[in-house]
């Protein structure tokens, strides 16, 4: 050409980096980290026709422009082809030295990314209303609010992370869950002092149950996590000190494999101290502990409180089950109802009679082992009429009782002041 300018069949100038292939196809050329990579189209504008037989696709100059823009953004075009699926590997990958627990969460949620077409779509490609959809569907399939949110949990920092790598420019994640699904979560509420007694009496008296008795108020009276008191070991109770050291909890693994792990959080790991009736609770329930003819050793942790029938330590499934039972039998046999009490309930219901009690707020975040004290918090947020009417009538007795005090302690001033006396 006159010009030494490369020119396509309708004498259209080829910029630097295109080209046109011999079957008539145009092409893209440019580097990424000092690596060619290329695109193609068959159309050089947006208004060129395609050809017949051929595909619908953008442009040359459209492609040339949006990878332009993210060269400029410095987003690597070739991980924007990553798959949801193959971004939520790459962040598990990094998450290293997490506990056994997390490792089967992360599990779960892969499963059920894996029989949704969402986990094949390449992540350039999500936008917030695709993230909202998906998640709507998945509880639409069947999916609790809890499960959208677990699932949510991992999407989201996987997602930030391709953010933070150049890889995508915005978090289509990055929204409040309650907007978009319905939160159908029961929230485990406390049960009353009065209910609490009932349910107590009727194990206490009741043939079959009676042997699960001082477990039962020792959840209630502790606010122990059913696994930190599954984890408890005999040396872990000073019953002369009054005081349960606790700093493991035992838990079973999908493999269905008996773990020693930490607490929950490091607040988790604490001595609490106990009421004389909690001790003999305790005092109970090691008089009654037959030592097996092999000692089950977890972790190197022996000793465990409560041995199955197979010689290994229970865990809070054992006892969700037997708390399911001894509901349902009490429920059978009294007309009043009594509503769903688990082992976590216990531990509900021992935070909120302590705050109804008026204990300050940071004694009973570390007895309940809570890392946050907003969520110890959150336990006298719960608390209703009948606790406000309480509430103030103890400051009104209290007052009444300031004031006859001060009364009387002005009536003795007065009878003891220097006009009654006389010199002589």
């Amino acid at each position: 050409m006159a010009d030494g300018k490369r020119r396509d069949a309708k004498h259209r100038v080829l910029r630097c980096g295109e080209s046109i292939r011999q079957d008539g196809k145009y092409q893209f050329k440019y580097h990424v980290g000092g690596k060619p990579r290329f695109v193609y189209s068959w159309k050089l504008e947006p208004n060129d026709k395609l050809p017949a037989g051929k595909k619908p696709c953008l442009s040359l100059r459209e492609l040339e422009k949006q990878i332009g823009y993210d060269l400029e953004s410095r987003l690597d075009p070739r991980g924007r082809k990553m798959t949801v699926a193959e971004l939520v590997d790459r962040y598990i990958s990094t998450k290293t030295g997490v506990r056994a627990s997390t490792v089967q969460g992360y599990k779960y949620v892969k499963r059920i990314l894996e029989k949704t077409d969402f986990s094949g779509k390449k992540i350039a490609d999500i936008r917030t209303s695709d993230a909202k959809i998906y998640l709507i569907k998945l509880q639409e399939s069947g999916k609790r609010y809890s499960t959208v949110s677990t699932v949510r949990g991992v999407l989201r920092p996987a997602f930030q992370m391709a953010v933070d790598d150049d890889t995508i420019r915005k978090n289509p994640f990055d929204f409040q869950l309650a907007t978009v699904v319905v939160n159908d979560s029961v929230t485990r509420e406390a049960i009353t002092r009065d209910q609490m007694r009932k349910f107590l009496k009727f194990i206490h008296d009741d043939n079959v149950y009676c042997k699960y008795y001082e477990v039962v108020y020792i959840l209630f009276h502790t606010g122990m996590r059913i696994s930190e008191f599954c984890g408890l070991t005999i040396n872990d109770i000073d019953l002369k000190n009054r005081v349960v050291n606790i700093s493991r909890q035992l838990q079973r693994g999908s493999d269905m494999r008996l773990i020693v792990q930490p607490t929950k959080t490091n607040a988790g790991t604490r001595r609490i101290p106990i009421t004389e009736d909690v001790a003999e609770c305790f005092q109970a329930i090691l008089e009654d502990r037959e030592p097996p003819k092999r000692e089950p050793i977890i972790d190197g942790y022996s000793g465990f409180l409560f041995i199955d029938k197979d010689g290994m330590p229970l865990v809070a499934m054992h006892w969700q089950h037997r708390f399911n039972h001894m509901v349902k039998r009490y429920n059978e046999i009294f007309r009043l109802q009594l509503p769903n009490i688990t082992p976590h309930v216990c531990r509900h219901t021992y935070c909120s009679n302590m705050a109804k009690s008026g204990m300050n707020p940071k004694t009973l975040q570390y007895l309940m082992g809570h890392s946050d004290i907003g969520v110890t918090m959150n336990t006298y947020t719960h608390l209703g009429l009948e606790d406000a009417v309480d509430e103030l009538q103890r400051m009104e007795e209290k007052r009444a009782r300031e004031e006859i005090y001060k009364g009387t302690k002005r009536q003795q001033e007065t009878s003891l002041t220097p006009r009654m006396f006389r010199v002589v």
